[in-house]
């Protein structure tokens, strides 16, 4: 079964969206926020990510390039996994030409189809790529019942 990608908060797509849409979402998720955004704070943005299924677990695995763990939360209410942190601005290195990687606070959430096991749910952060697995609950689908008498 396959999962649908959602890439920002408040997405309802059912299946991914092209990727030439991407830049046209971009412009308008910042035309909204300058409209409506307070100057004291600001909507969260949502990291890439890729959310596949195995037979015994869901993986999400969410680009989160420079932060360390301690700056990453993985949550997890019913079957929705919410991962949310803070990217710092990050000192400039001499006159500043162009600005593309993000900063400020980011949640990215999926809502997972399936029953899960969420007391074995594993989280690591390597090479800048946050995977959190999700293991499917165990359940027997097929059982033969003896009959006794």
């Amino acid at each position: 079964m396959a999962l649908p990608s959602i890439h920002r908060p408040g997405d309802t797509m059912l299946t991914p969206r092209p990727r030439a849409f991407d830049a046209l979402y971009e412009q308008m998720e910042q035309l909204a926020n300058a409209a409506f955004a307070s100057t004291q704070t600001e909507m969260p943005w949502a990291p890439a990510a890729d959310v596949s299924e195995t037979d015994d677990a869901y993986v999400i695995e969410a680009e989160l390039p420079g932060l360390k763990k301690d700056e990453i939360d993985v949550s997890l209410h019913d079957r929705e996994l919410t991962i949310t942190g803070e990217v710092k601005e990050r000192e400039s290195r001499g006159l500043r030409h162009r600005k593309q990687r993000r900063t400020g606070r980011f949640e990215y959430r999926v809502y997972l189809p399936g029953d899960i096991d969420a007391e074995r749910v594993d989280a690591n952060l390597g090479d800048g790529v946050l995977t959190v697995t999700v293991p499917k609950t165990t359940t027997e689908k097929d059982r033969h019942i003896e009959v006794k008498g």
